[in-house]
């Protein structure tokens, strides 16, 4: 016969037992469940009401539809699965009942499986948000260091590595459809003295200013970019023969020097002279086609500045040159 004391100090142990594993249960970091097969919760531990804000007592005899909400559908897919009896792993964005920024979550749901029947599923889910907001920190970490690697700082213009690869793109477009092009090669005259006079603020005000004039003058199919401290490159695609280039220096001139820059209540009056090549008339890479254009903008420069000059090769005499 068993002793009445021996049978409540084996009740009290193991409720106090239970009670203990009900406590770690409660304290582990992620939500644990068992859910049965018409997605009813049998057990639920305290986790829950941090992620959802139901108690675990409220949530028994809940229907998992109820409780999820909107991203009910999403998790369907692996509900069904699990009750198919395969495991199930996935990644959710789960709301804050709260109004704040939503959780990450790595989701398990394993079916309970007895005698070939699937009576239900366990589910276990791990906070992954820190996780997930550092991997998307790294990732604009990561744009940002491309953006500054190909982008000038001073102006936002794609700077000489990106413009490398802007060149290759429409040279090889040019190749394929048989149409020509310029590039034009900008250089402001006598930078240096606006530095003396108006300070590097100054000198970076216009360089800011001229980035603005020049994105204001092309298409959005036209490249212009930043490649040296008062050096600009514009490559205009679709540009058919010298009279067309012409007028697309007479533009660009105009564009950068259509008004003084304000610094502040100061005007800073400036010119420019403009190297301007055709492509692949003159070259069909990008090196080529700067070293040419870059002689062409020193025939401006010697001729007087304030004006561009198309290239022309050593044998062909004088470059032919302009004013705006």
């Amino acid at each position: 016969m068993v002793d009445a004391c021996d049978s409540e100090t084996d009740v009290a142990r193991l409720r106090s037992r239970l009670a203990l594993l009900q406590s770690l249960v409660d304290h582990v970091p992620a939500m644990l469940a068992y859910w049965s097969a018409e997605q009813r919760c049998v057990f639920a531990n305290r986790a829950y009401e941090t992620w959802f804000g139901v108690t675990p007592e409220a949530l028994i005899g809940r229907n998992m539809k109820d409780l999820l909400g909107e991203i009910y559908p999403l998790n369907l897919p692996y509900i069904l699965g699990a009750l198919d009896g395969e495991s199930q792993q996935f990644e959710r964005e789960i709301p804050d009942p709260g109004g704040g920024p939503p959780r990450y979550s790595q989701a398990h749901y394993i079916p309970d499986i007895v005698d070939g029947v699937v009576r239900g599923f366990y589910v276990l889910v791990a906070d992954i948000t820190t996780r997930r907001r550092l991997e998307q920190e790294l990732r604009q970490a990561n744009a940002l260091a491309e953006a500054l690697a190909t982008q000038d700082c001073l102006t936002g213009l794609p700077n000489r590595i990106q413009l490398e690869d802007y060149a290759g793109s429409i040279l090889e477009a040019a190749r394929r459809e048989q149409c020509a092009g310029i590039l034009a090669f900008i250089d402001m005259d006598g930078f240096k003295a606006i530095n003396d006079a108006f300070g590097h603020a100054g000198g970076d005000r216009v360089l800011r200013g001229v980035a603005e004039r020049l994105r204001g003058a092309i298409r959005s199919f036209d490249t212009a970019a930043r490649i040296g401290g008062d050096e600009f490159v514009v490559m205009l695609p679709g540009v058919a023969d010298e009279a067309a280039a012409v007028l697309a220096c007479e533009r660009l001139l105009r564009a950068v020097t259509a008004a003084p820059f304000k610094h502040g209540e100061l005007e800073i009056n400036c010119s420019f002279s403009v190297g301007v090549v055709l492509f692949p008339r003159d070259g069909d890479d990008l090196r080529t086609l700067l070293v040419r254009a870059d002689d062409a903008l020193y025939a401006a420069k010697r001729a007087g500045k304030n004006q561009w000059a198309l290239y022309r090769p050593p044998h062909a005499g004088p470059a032919r040159r302009g004013v705006p």
